[in-house]
């Protein structure tokens, strides 16, 4: 949203196809013009407006047929506006719109723009109207962009130590008790996985952990892998598969992006965020395939390959989320290219034994434009994850269901949680679509707080 009070406002005029003539927001000239420039309101058309002296006054926007969504139009409205570079400008949506809080929040994601290595930024302003919940609208937005400055940002400048620096930042910000363990005292303090994926880095790895709200509410705990960089250790990814890894802590960014939300709102939770942190880096000590590591909840675990390090740190981190028996725990995780596969980079895969919460979190998804898809946590394959010399393997050797036995694997580290939500994001547009500009993405966020928010409202 904006606050600037010293810019021009331009009106956009979001009209239907084929009815625009009826439209009362415009006048006659107006409607004779877009009559004669052949404007017919399809969806995402847009056509500037002339006053009487033939200067530039506002926008029509097409809105298309009615099933068309409001956040999916609004955002590419936003994505070509911010192409215009309209300075000094803030714009106003005007019209028979559904849903003026969905078309809102579109707007402002669609406006998106990565400016941290540029000299200049293009980011568009909303001026929003009187219906909508502008809290709501701006808390939300602004998860979603926590979750993709993280992502996007260089690895460079982001590894295990600019991590935890921007986390404590974070965490300060929003007066979070926070605790920080780095380096061999992850050995001390019983966090064995975690250690082992990320030693080979010059920068320690660490895990992070982080409470906010009242001890009497319900206890919730958010859990995000933060793989801050992924080369796939010794079974080294192949140069093409490097190139987007530094969104691997897309999990722990998506998480950060919710706990602002869930702060910003107050609502009635305990919350806690546990975040591993390292680096999958390559070097005379790195895991190898083959090794067995003690797990903190005691599991011995065969390695089957070093570029599945992911499962392993969230192993840690949700044994420990357990062992406080909190009454909810979500992990958020870019975990499998198997998800992939099985729905693509849009769909989320959500694995919930609770059938009520995992049909809540659908819904939520729907009516976000943030779909999630329920998977199944089909016991019988967990006998692909068996191990002749250990508790268990953490990967399977034929592949098949790769996103199904990451999250069986993940589901033995809870034993004491009534309910757990493990989410296989992204965390990557691949190319620039409505909502979404290109680039690390948030997923999953506005889904899971809608949730909590029904649940544990402020």
């Amino acid at each position: 949203m904006s606050n600037v009070s010293k810019v021009k406002t331009i009106d956009i005029f979001c009209l239907s196809q084929n009815s625009y003539e009826k439209d009362k927001n415009l006048s006659d000239k107006q409607i004779s013009f877009l009559t004669n420039a052949g404007f017919s309101a399809s969806a995402g058309e847009l056509l500037p407006l002339a006053n009487d002296e033939g200067q530039f006054e506002a926008f029509a926007f097409g809105l298309g047929k009615q099933e068309n969504r409001p956040a999916l139009l609004s955002s590419i409205l936003a994505a070509k506006l911010n192409s215009l570079k309209i300075k000094n400008t803030q714009f106003q949506l005007k019209g028979e719109i559904e849903n003026s809080k969905m078309a809102a929040l579109g707007f402002l994601l669609g406006s998106y723009d990565f400016d941290k290595y540029k000299n200049q930024s293009s980011s568009v302003l909303l001026k929003p109207s009187k219906q909508v919940d502008i809290n709501e609208v701006k808390r939300l937005s602004e998860a979603a962009f926590i979750a993709r400055d993280f992502i996007n940002t260089a690895p460079n400048d982001l590894g295990p130590n600019g991590f935890e620096k921007e986390i404590i930042s974070f965490a300060n910000k929003r007066k979070m008790k926070i605790n920080t363990i780095v380096g061999d005292d992850l050995l001390k303090e019983n966090f064995p996985m975690v250690h082992a994926v990320g030693r080979a880095s010059e920068q320690a790895p660490r895990l992070i952990d982080m409470v906010w709200g009242n001890e009497e509410h319900a206890k919730i705990t958010l859990v995000g892998k933060g793989v801050t960089f992924d080369s796939g250790g010794l079974d080294i990814k192949h140069a093409a598969g490097m190139l987007i890894m530094k969104k691997d802590m897309g999990g722990a960014a998506n998480v950060l992006g919710l706990a602002h939300a869930i702060i910003d709102a107050k609502l009635k939770i305990r919350l806690r965020v546990i975040l591993p942190v390292v680096e999958n880096s390559i070097s005379g000590n790195s895991f190898r395939p083959g090794d067995v590591l003690k797990s903190r909840a005691g599991i011995n675990v065969e390695i089957g390959n070093t570029d599945a390090e992911g499962r392993l740190i969230l192993a840690d981190a949700l044994a420990l989320a357990d062992e406080e028996k909190p009454e909810m725990i979500i992990d958020i995780a870019t975990l499998t290219g198997a998800a992939r596969v099985a729905l693509g980079t849009e769909l989320v895969p959500l694995y919930c034994k609770d059938k009520n919460l995992a049909e809540m979190l659908y819904e939520a998804g729907e009516n976000w434009d943030d779909p999630l898809w329920p998977m199944p946590l089909y016991q019988p394959y967990d006998r692909l994850l068996s191990s002749k010399i250990a508790d268990v393997n953490h990967i399977t050797q034929g592949g098949y269901a790769g996103s199904i036995t990451a999250a069986l694997f993940l589901q033995r580290f809870i034993k004491n949680t009534k309910s757990w939500v493990h989410l296989d994001i992204y965390g990557w547009s691949v190319e620039a679509r409505a909502g979404r500009t290109h680039g690390g993405t948030d997923q999953a966020i506005r889904a899971v707080y809608q949730v909590l928010k029904d649940k544990y409202g402020s």
